[in-house]
């Protein structure tokens, strides 16, 4: 009993020294060691794999397209996936610059929030106006690309609520109206300018959370939409597994490609009906 005491605290410590090298960074002390024995020989990039992961991610995700239909070309013995990949390519791309520019709206909307607060901080500190502009978009970068002209209105006495008004039509920019009525309120007519800005602040912060609680709403249905939109997949998987061969039947055979053709229609038009009416919700 004793030896196998014995035996069972070795292996305990062993375990937990091997616990603390990983918990202490060993791998990064080793890596660390390797770079300084081949310093001057070059750096230690990343593995292959993810070189090729990354450019593809720059590339976009509709690339992936293309090669989901040469592996479905290869699998069925048909040009018509690959092509139909190639063709999905400019929608996909559509699909991705128009998440990327609701980002930057959503950005742009937090910037100007961030401008509001940081130019009535300013004002309460004792600055001017024009001083005070100058500041709070250096620090938020609310006023986006205008913010140049915006800025030489501000330090030359120029039209400074008309400049706002300028760069509010920039996409997610619509705040800034409201700061060109403040201070076009606060400066031509001595009212407040602070006191402005914090109810403007309070109801931009009011709209940006209701949006965002509407789009967590609407969460569950777009997720669904796509979930039905990858039925017909999963069924074509399905078949494959019972030895059916599905992608044989509807790609060599004119019945199985006329419901090919009227299922992808059917399908397309549900999911743009499905995303359309969640847009319009979004939207309202």
């Amino acid at each position: 009993m004793t030896g196998v005491d014995e035996a069972s605290t070795g292996v305990a410590l062993v375990c937990a020294g091997a616990a603390a090298w990983m918990v202490g960074g060993g791998r990064d002390s080793v890596a660390r060691r390797a770079r300084s024995l081949l310093a001057g020989g070059g750096a230690i990039g990343p593995p292959p794999w993810q070189r090729v992961l990354g450019r593809a991610r720059r590339l976009g995700f509709e690339w992936w397209a293309p090669v989901a239909g040469l592996l479905l070309t290869v699998l069925g013995a048909s040009v018509l996936p690959v092509l139909a990949g190639a063709a999905g390519v400019p929608l996909l791309r559509r699909v991705r610059r128009a998440a990327q520019e609701r980002r930057a709206r959503e950005r742009r909307g937090e910037a100007v929030v961030a401008l509001c607060a940081a130019l009535a901080g300013e004002v309460r500190a004792g600055r001017q106006p024009g001083e005070a502009l100058l500041r709070a978009a250096r620090d938020s970068g609310g006023l986006g690309d205008a913010q140049a002209v915006v800025l030489a209105a501000a330090r030359f006495g120029g039209d400074v609520p008309g400049a706002l008004a300028d760069a509010a039509r920039q996409p997610g920019a619509d705040g800034l109206l409201g700061l060109a009525a403040c201070w076009r309120v606060a400066v031509d007519q001595g009212a407040g300018l602070a006191a402005g800005l914090d109810r403007l602040e309070g109801a931009l912060r009011a709209e940006r959370d209701q949006r965002a609680d509407l789009r967590a709403q609407l969460a569950g249905s777009r997720s669904t939409a796509v979930m039905l939109a990858g039925l017909p997949v999963l069924g074509l998987l399905l078949g494959t597994a019972l030895g059916a061969d599905p992608l044989h039947v509807v790609l060599h055979s004119a019945a199985g490609l006329g419901c090919l053709v009227v299922g992808v229609v059917l399908e397309g038009a549900g999911l743009w009906w499905a995303l359309r009416i969640v847009r319009g919700a979004e939207a309202a």
